[in-house]
């Protein structure tokens, strides 16, 4: 399966680069504000063991090699295949409860070069429905996102910038001072996209995301996406 395979990849590159980082860690300190702590991974034990602290230089690095290795499998991907995957997530998202309950709804326009998963029958459904432009001062019931690869946990690897995460950070805090529910996030994926769990490495600013939805159903994650989905 091509998901097995951009694994593979992931596991020799990032195992590769985890000895060099362990056998440096011995003679260098990161200082906390710099640096995260990643869970075990079962895969890279004997890494996270000899050196747990890993600096956030070396995270964004490893985040680069995993959107190269998927960003090559979502450009093989056939049009068919794509399409099919397309279609299969949209009609989930358009059929579930959690969506058509949802009252304000912010959903990103696909881009196609991008190859993220399409959107555009999730907009016209969202846009027929909508009877006037919500403000930004309005709560949010749902957020739908993009992104380059996904795990079961909630993590959530984007392209680079950190642009999805700061939006719902700040929104999430404005949320906690509005006292409003906090919104549900949900991003969309490819079946190719789904990492196993704890490869995608993570920092402090990265925000998690509640649940995700692939060709295969709802993948729901967080305790409020076990309640509202």
């Amino acid at each position: 399966m091509r998901a097995d395979r951009i694994i593979q990849k992931t596991k020799e590159v990032l195992m590769t680069q985890a000895c060099s980082l362990a056998s440096a860690a011995a003679h260098i300190y990161f200082p906390s504000s710099r640096s995260v702590i990643l869970p075990p991974i079962s895969d890279y034990r004997s890494f996270v063991t000899m050196s747990e602290v890993v600096s956030l230089n070396d995270i964004a690095k490893q985040k680069k090699t995993l959107r190269s290795i998927v960003r090559k499998e979502l450009k093989a991907l056939s049009p068919t295949q794509r399409s099919q995957e397309d279609i299969a997530i949209q009609n989930i998202v358009l059929e579930a409860s959690w969506f058509k309950s949802s009252k304000s709804i912010c959903a990103y326009i696909s881009c196609d070069s991008l190859r993220e998963v399409n959107t555009s029958k999730i907009l016209s459904a969202i846009l027929y429905n909508t009877a006037e432009v919500m403000q930004a001062t309005d709560p949010v019931d749902l957020f739908l996102v993009p992104g380059v690869a996904f795990d079961r946990s909630g993590r959530r690897l984007g392209r680079g910038g950190g642009y999805y995460d700061m939006l719902l950070k700040k929104y999430q805090d404005v949320a906690a001072e509005q006292k409003w529910k906090q919104p549900l996030l949900v991003a969309l994926s490819y079946s190719l996209q789904i990492m196993e769990e704890g490869v995608i490495p993570v920092t402090p600013n990265d925000v998690p995301v509640d649940a995700l939805v692939s060709p295969a159903g709802v993948i729901p994650i967080s305790p409020a996406a076990f309640e509202r989905m």
